[in-house]
């Protein structure tokens, strides 16, 4: 199996003050260069919401058409990001495997709402948007959001940013915070919605088990970057070590597990504690196996982050496609109340 560490270079130069009308966040890499689970069907809500923007300039001009700005933050192609509001503080939407621009029904009635409150939402593409995330994974997923936050602090003057995962997204922020990077200094907060188990979901499909032991036969052999047969995962090409990382047990993916013990929730996600996290769950959740005790496990979870807050969305299915509002009132108000938290200087 590859190895899940992660090693992001430093900057070059680390500023404890920053410069007179300058972000305090300008400077921290200085020099760094910014190149160094599918979605259901629309929701009245979020289309009524959609199509009742007010004014020309907001962030919506006409349902599932944003206004902003597109940017490139890193070197690959794929490496665009889009931008709606022109502020210094900034919502970033991870979403989850086969995801990539305008992934929830509820991004659009967030973006509006994040307007009101003069924050910009950014949604990105990265290697492991759409299809590529069978040949990614989470360890490519931090290097380039970290490249993502850099071009924040360095050419939007980012006052800091809340991380926003939805399905797999989750797992990329958990093991992006691990990383101690040093732009993920800049992550004020965290919001992490459907952090659910691809591997006890995976485990009810019937091919499930051999194709985990063909996965680990290739790995065994040195061959864990080639790509597994075709019936392996039919939406995309992925390859040996990605297949086990996402759908065997402890695999560098498998993060959010009803069955493992209360030490090894602790060992996989304890670091969270040091960052005001929000657990949002769908209790209709359509990836979750029906065995698993939701309620439960959303306690252990969040204990297991240090005592993260939580909200159980009754009836919500995984995308919370239909309970966009309530998703967009509960993200919300846990950013006003603990986005600013600590947003002096961390330097100092």
């Amino acid at each position: 199996m590859e190895n899940s560490d992660m090693n992001l270079s430093t900057p070059s130069s680390i500023s404890t003050t920053a410069p007179a009308g300058t972000s305090w966040f300008s400077g921290i890499v200085r020099g760094r260069s910014a190149s160094a689970k599918m979605p259901n069907n629309s929701s009245a809500a979020a289309a009524a919401a959609a199509d009742s923007v007010g004014g020309s300039s907001g962030p919506i001009n006409k349902k599932r058409q944003f206004r902003g700005v597109m940017f490139k933050y890193g070197p690959k192609s794929i490496q665009v990001a889009f931008k709606t509001g022109d502020y210094k503080q900034q919502v970033i939407f991870i979403g989850g495997l086969t995801d990539g621009l305008l992934a929830t029904e509820y991004l659009e009635p967030l973006a509006i709402a994040l307007e009101k409150e003069r924050w910009s939402l950014v949604q990105f593409l990265f290697s492991s948007s759409y299809s590529g995330y069978g040949i990614s994974s989470l360890k490519q997923d931090a290097m380039e959001l970290d490249q993502l936050i850099s071009y924040l602090i360095n050419k939007e003057d980012s006052e800091g940013v809340v991380l926003l995962g939805h399905s797999t997204g989750c797992q990329d922020i958990v093991y992006y915070l691990r990383t101690n990077a040093a732009c993920s200094r800049a992550v004020r907060a965290v919001v992490l919605q459907a952090p659910v188990s691809d591997r006890e979901y995976q485990a009810t499909l019937p091919e499930t088990a051999s194709m985990i032991d063909l996965a680990s036969t290739m790995i065994n052999e040195g061959r864990g970057t080639e790509l597994m047969p075709r019936e392996a995962n039919p939406h995309a090409p992925i390859t040996a070590y990605r297949y086990h990382s996402l759908y065997a047990y402890n695999g560098d993916d498998d993060l959010f597990s009803s069955d493992f013990s209360e030490d090894q929730l602790k060992q996989k996600v304890g670091h969270m504690s040091n960052t005001p996290t929000l657990v949002m769950f769908s209790m209709a959740d359509e990836y979750v196996p029906e065995y698993v005790d939701k309620s439960a496990f959303v306690d252990r979870l969040c204990g297991a982050m240090g005592g993260a807050e939580k909200v159980e969305i009754q009836h919500g299915n995984h995308s919370l496609s239909n309970r966009a509002e309530e998703a967009v009132q509960a993200i919300v108000d846990f950013i006003k109340r603990d986005g600013p938290k600590g947003w002096d200087d961390p330097w100092s």
